[in-house]
């Protein structure tokens, strides 16, 4: 895939990364989150780690490393999730993986206010399409999503760009800001990833 002048390449190859790897698990998966650690800044803080990961600074230099999250409380949806969030100063970034059911415009007004009523009439809706979604932001404003069809699912298929889901790119970006209060429910230890990372 060829990436825009203005995207991040550090930043579109960790949304990649992540994309990637989960299209292997398959689809149905769960919401999960991600920090994006300077993989640099990681060989130098928590060299076993890296070695473990098979991270070395001189190859690596510049890159950012996923580190997976613990899972989100049962039921709870990633957007409700996002904003009892802050991330550290040692986090660059954070990304995001949701599966969504998208329906057409023609939709647009058809949809019912009740969401249990929205939701059965999404997926009895003959044109929706299952789509997973990889969003990415950093500290330096950067962001960049990847979006993968359930029906096109093909690695050559999956778009990319920097603006695709404006909402919860805003979302993520809100995670970044360090003039939040306190939090109860902070994502756990950047350099401790959760199994999973590819």
């Amino acid at each position: 895939m060829d990436l825009e002048l203005d995207v991040d390449p550090a930043l579109a190859a960790a949304v990649l990364e992540i994309e990637a790897h989960y299209a292997r698990a398959g689809w149905d998966q769960p919401a999960r989150l991600y920090a994006l650690v300077d993989t640099a800044e990681l060989v130098e803080h928590e060299p076993a780690l890296a070695a473990s990961l098979g991270l070395d600074a001189s190859t690596e230099r510049g890159s950012l490393t996923p580190v997976e999250q613990e899972e989100l409380p049962d039921g709870q949806e990633l957007e409700h999730v996002l904003p009892g969030i802050v991330w550290p100063e040692v986090v660059a970034g954070c990304a995001a993986v949701v599966e969504r059911l998208v329906l057409p415009p023609a939709a647009d007004g058809q949809v019912p206010a009740d969401r249990a009523a929205a939701l059965e009439f999404a997926r009895e809706h003959p044109d929706a399409e299952d789509v997973r979604i990889v969003a990415g932001v950093t500290r330096h404003g950067a962001a960049y999503c990847a979006l993968r069809l359930r029906s096109e699912d093909d690695d050559m298929a999956v778009m990319g760009g920097p603006d695709l889901v404006p909402a919860l790119l805003d979302l993520l970006r809100e995670t970044l800001r360090g003039d939040q209060p306190d939090v109860q429910d902070e994502p756990g230890d950047p350099a401790e990833p959760r199994g999973g990372n590819s």
